[in-house]
């Protein structure tokens, strides 16, 4: 292994430092969404944050929990692709086919929040966007699983 794979002079490792860097703005501000959504909906789980004596702690707001399903579905998906997208890096993979796996993760993911979370589509959307990072990452794990073993 080379360290040259690992500086921002090799494409796919800045292509892969651009969009973990997207990515994780996004996982931010999905934070900030919930917190908007609770204010909107006068929804806090915790006492010490309602804002009136007159509220109560409420778990239930259908608002509050899709934006917490979305940012749960993040968690669950971009933190393999931060791992498995730096080994991949690794493998000294084509540039043309790793920059584009990439731009398909944090795409497939932005667009999986705003349609989920944002402005409410129906189906197969959300399902395509879902579908679109987990095959990209699932490819590149594969794909180290490979260069790792042989």
């Amino acid at each position: 292994m080379s360290l040259e794979l690992l500086t921002l002079t090799n494409p796919v490792f800045k292509s892969y430092t651009f969009w973990t860097g997207v990515l994780v703005i996004k996982m931010l501000a999905m934070s900030l969404l919930t917190a908007i959504q609770r204010f909107k909906t006068k929804t806090f789980a915790n006492q010490e944050d309602l804002m009136s004596p007159k509220l109560k702690v409420k778990f239930d707001d259908p608002n509050v929990e899709r934006v917490r399903r979305a940012h749960r579905n993040d968690l669950e998906n971009i933190l393999p692709f931060f791992i498995i997208g730096l080994l991949y890096t690794l493998t000294n993979p084509s540039a043309f086919l790793a920059i584009n796996l990439f731009r398909a993760v944090g795409i497939s993911r932005i667009a999986h929040t705003l349609v989920y979370a944002v402005v409410v589509v129906p189906q197969p959307a959300r399902a395509l966007a879902f579908f679109v990072a987990l095959l990209a990452t699932a490819y590149m794990a594969l794909q180290v699983i490979a260069a790792a073993a042989f």
